[in-house]
């Protein structure tokens, strides 16, 4: 939500901006569920997703067994979801640093 109001305030070449720089860090869908088929029961999406802590214990445990891999099946896309709005709100802050210097 916060970002939608920042956005708000951007001009059309901040938006072009911020939309050039989301396809460059974004992390992809593909991406993430390939991690998940081949490499989920070691945390390789998790790890992949910037959640290293769980993407280790996942190793350690072989995804509990299996279990826990299984489980992330459901969770996936809204792990992949919050990163992307977490890339886009760093984005975000950059653009509205650089602004600030350029007004000083």
């Amino acid at each position: 939500m916060e970002n939608l109001i920042l956005k708000k305030e951007l001009s059309n070449h901040e938006l072009h901006l911020l939309g050039s720089e989301m396809e460059k860090r974004k992390k992809s869908t593909v991406v993430t569920w390939l991690l998940w088929l081949f490499l989920g029961g070691f945390g390789g999406h998790r790890c992949y997703l910037g959640r290293v802590g769980s993407g280790v214990a996942m190793t350690l445990t072989l995804g509990g067994l299996g279990i826990w891999a299984l489980i992330d099946a459901f969770f996936i896309n809204g792990m992949l979801k919050k990163k992307n709005e977490e890339i886009e709100a760093t984005i975000l802050q950059e653009i509205k640093q650089v602004n600030q210097k350029a007004a000083l």
